[in-house]
């Protein structure tokens, strides 16, 4: 499970990412609604390549995978909690039981995820595997934002292709740019689960083959 949601919130962030380019000449919004945006980008970055980090842990197989997860999981929930205050107490902001209903639920796995690699609950045996030598986590790393940057791409013109086929096939209307828009949007979803599918299959690729030499 935690490996899994590690892999949900980086999809997220990368999701996130994708939408950024918005605000790319925006002045329109209030300097506290902006900041508050650019400030989650930032949290984004990090938490993709924070989660690189520990998903090159987790492939192979290190035993310290459970300490780094717990940290990087307490780092995640005080971004949140901060969040939620700063959008509580700025007046520029309206309040959304959803919102906060959805924080709420990722603090509670997040918080499940910390309870089931809590020190003493034999996780480090679960994750560590002896008898294997596996790549430094900074080869992983960059495996991993190649690996992102290449599926990205691909994912992108591969969506775009697949939105401009559907746009005849179904005979969308063209109508004030919406056949445009509709290809434009399903090559955004192909550059997010391109990037996603990259990053995993590069740091995978990298491990297998480093214990193959290995054994």
């Amino acid at each position: 499970m935690p490996l899994g949601w590690l892999l949900f919130i980086m999809a997220w962030s990368v999701y996130g990412l994708s939408w950024a380019w918005w605000l790319v000449g925006n002045t329109g919004l209030p300097d506290a609604v902006f900041y508050f945006f650019v400030a989650g980008l930032i949290v984004d970055v990090v938490t993709i390549l924070w989660g690189l980090y520990l998903l090159g842990m987790a492939l192979g197989r290190s035993a310290r995978f459970p300490r780094h997860f717990i940290v990087w999981q307490t780092a995640t929930i005080v971004w949140l909690l901060a969040r939620q205050a700063y959008v509580l107490a700025v007046p520029d902001f309206v309040f959304s039981a959803r919102s906060l209903g959805m924080t709420a639920i990722e603090i509670g796995i997040g918080l499940l995820c910390i309870y089931l690699l809590r020190r003493g609950s034999g996780a480090e045996a679960v994750y560590a595997r002896p008898g294997t030598e596996a790549p430094r986590t900074f080869v992983s790393v960059m495996a991993a934002l190649l690996g992102i940057v290449l599926g990205a791409i691909v994912g992108a013109v591969a969506g775009f292709l697949a939105g401009s086929l559907i746009v005849e096939v179904a005979e969308i209307s063209c109508f004030e740019g919406g056949c445009g828009y509709f290809a434009a949007l399903i090559g955004l979803v192909g550059l997010v689960v391109g990037a996603i599918a990259g990053g995993i299959i590069a740091v995978w690729l990298v491990h297998r083959r480093r214990r193959e030499r290995v054994a």
